[in-house]
């Protein structure tokens, strides 16, 4: 029976991410791993049950990439996180395309997303204040400055894979691309200590990214 309901949930994550989540039916996913509507509807009454499940799988593994904070004392601690988000997002698309239709109709799900957000936003600022601490980041140039930046590295962290597929890039953005936008908003702030660290520590990895794709 769980593998069963693994099964489900699986082949709904495939449909949502093809062809959103608004656009499939439960005909759909039963159709995908050859059962009956009527096996399916055993195991999650209806579309709004699935959903509910699927969302609980996305928080967990949202949270435990949240909880993968301050494992490493320099600037890999981000980047480390940064290759969990981009597998996250690659995951489920489905979940930032369809942004508006979660807002409006699944509210549960909306309350959970906004708390996550919330400490997502916070975590971030917090580098700037830990970097600043060990000399990596020069002072704030004026109030708010590094909040703004906070909100809009979480836009980037959010939307930049999505977007690709909105606009229908035909090559997908790969995990260099993703990274350098992002560490792109941070690099005007570092002090040269905070350079020399990218330099020998990041700057490597994106360019090992760039020689894989």
């Amino acid at each position: 029976m769980a593998d069963t309901k693994r099964k489900i949930l699986d082949a709904s994550i495939k449909l949502f991410n093809e062809n959103g989540m608004a656009n499939v039916r439960l005909q759909q996913i039963a159709s995908e791993i050859g059962i009956s509507p009527g096996n399916l509807a055993y195991h999650f009454k209806n579309k709004e049950a699935i959903i509910d499940a699927i969302n609980e799988g996305l928080y967990e593994e949202a949270s435990e990439i949240l909880s993968s904070y301050r494992l490493f004392p320099n600037l890999m601690d981000f980047d480390h996180q940064l290759t969990k988000y981009y597998g996250f997002i690659q995951k489920y698309p489905f979940y930032f395309l369809d942004l508006l239709e979660i807002e409006r109709h699944y509210p549960q799900i909306r309350s959970k997303r906004k708390v996550h957000i919330s400490k997502m936003i916070s975590q971030i600022r917090k580098r700037f204040d830990y970097n600043k601490q060990r000399g990596l980041i020069i002072e704030e140039p004026r109030p708010g400055v590094y909040d703004s930046i906070a909100r809009a590295i979480w836009v980037l962290i959010t939307f930049w894979v999505p977007q690709s597929l909105v606009r229908k890039v035909e090559q997908a953005v790969d995990t260099r691309e993703f990274k350098e936008m992002i560490w792109n908003q941070i690099y005007p702030y570092f002090t040269s200590k905070g350079i020399a660290e990218y330099d020998q520590l990041i700057r490597p990895l994106l360019e090992q990214h760039s020689s894989d794709n």
